[in-house]
């Protein structure tokens, strides 16, 4: 409202000056007296303050207040607001309006003429006729551009929907998936729990020794599955589907992983560090597999013919620290600068990695990472390629 309350302003004083100025000239006919055209100035220019808000509003009082103010002959504000309402409510209200505020402004414009016509009366029609196609074609312009920003605003806000609609629906899906596998681990952890109490029920009596084993061992596989039920609770889910359980692999089981992917055309380069995999949870050992499987997957698809992987896990105290990069053959050299950070023993642990957004393999690394309490970063590795760096707790909290 602050420019529009300008525009009404600056005609105000434009009228008030022209009426003291023909007040003061001998040769103008007699003016109406000061507390008569001075309110109806401010009537005059009052509604354009409210054109965008109340346009139809503000427009048809304009249009109103305009004959006495032409009758009156009190200045040049009726012409101009009237014109600045024929803009206004054909970009603001629509085409339809527009018109018959145009055909009601020269039907009370060519009564105005004919009831009291001027010697220069053909003068005036014609620059109405031409002012008021003028503001219709600046309306015009300004309408269709504002009709398109409108739509590229709601095709905005619907794309972001829909991303962000399918985000959750993959996030679900990944949990979903998890939540199956993790049924299996505990599903395992429970299985030899009972047929380790039914062995020590048998030996308790003949084999003392034998029976105490059994007892750690169901001991140390209760706790374990009990630790990985507690961390897990929040993405447990009821499955409801009949798919078939089967065993699920974990992370002794990348050598046969790497031997696929060779087999598949991509080079992988396996190196683990020992005793990286001795003694790992059940839950995190399946997130190394999983993590490891999709991204030589991701490099398989995407890096490029003659392209090739390295996959790197090692033990760091209480974490395991997982590292898969590609050359990335074809792709562009490094995308963003590198910024290292320090490890748990002051020693540079690699380059910081922007976290990307990507496809669902991603988002599904990224929820693995979350529910075991670790780290996912995902980016362009120095000199080229690309590299996934994930950090899991070996030791899940009772």
């Amino acid at each position: 409202m602050a420019g529009d309350s300008s525009i009404a302003v600056i005609l105000l004083l434009t009228d008030l000056l022209l009426y003291v100025a023909a007040a003061e000239t001998p040769e103008v006919p007699s003016m109406p007296p000061w507390y008569v055209a001075v309110p109806l100035d401010i009537a005059m220019v009052a509604p354009l303050v409210f054109r965008r808000k109340a346009t139809l509003w503000s427009a048809y009082l304009v249009l109103l207040i305009g004959i006495p103010h032409g009758a009156l002959e009190l200045g040049a504000a009726s012409a101009f607001a009237v014109m600045i309402s024929i803009y206004s409510v054909l970009v603001y209200v629509g085409r339809k309006q527009g018109l018959l505020y145009l055909l009601a402004t020269l039907v009370t414009s060519g009564l105005q003429l004919w009831a009291d016509p001027p010697e220069d009366v053909w003068v005036l029609a014609i620059i109405g006729i031409f002012s008021s196609a003028l503001c219709w074609t600046l309306g015009e312009f300004a309408g269709a551009r504002r009709a398109y920003h409108e739509e590229v605003e709601a095709r905005l806000h619907l794309l972001e929907t829909e991303r962000d609609q399918a985000t959750r629906i993959a996030v679900g899906e990944e949990r979903g998936r998890i939540a199956r596998e993790l049924h299996d681990v505990v599903a395992h952890a429970v299985s030899v729990m009972v047929v380790q109490a039914d062995g020590a029920s048998y030996a308790v009596d003949g084999n003392p020794e034998m029976a105490k084993r059994a007892l750690q061992t169901i001991s140390e596989t209760g706790r374990g599955a009990l630790a990985e039920l507690r961390r897990l609770l929040d993405v447990l889910r009821s499955d409801g589907d009949d798919e078939p359980r089967v065993p699920q692999p974990d992370a002794s089981a990348l050598t046969d992983l790497a031997d696929r992917i060779r087999q598949a055309g991509v080079p992988v380069t396996l190196a683990i560090g020992s005793d990286a995999l001795a003694g790992l949870p059940a839950g995190v050992s399946l997130g190394v597999y999983r993590i490891v499987q999709e991204s030589l997957t991701n490099t398989l698809k995407h890096a490029g013919q003659g392209a090739q992987a390295e996959v790197l896990v090692r033990r760091e105290a209480e974490m395991i620290d997982v590292r898969i990069t590609d050359d990335g053959a074809g792709r562009a050299k490094q995308l963003v600068p590198a910024a290292t950070k320090t490890g748990s023993h002051g020693a540079p642990s690699g380059p910081r990695r922007l976290t990307v957004p990507g496809g669902n393999g991603l988002i599904g690394m990224k929820e693995r990472a979350n529910v075991f309490g670790g780290t996912l970063e995902v980016g362009p590795a120095p000199g080229g390629g690309w590299q996934v760096h994930a950090r899991l707790p070996v030791r899940l909290a009772t």
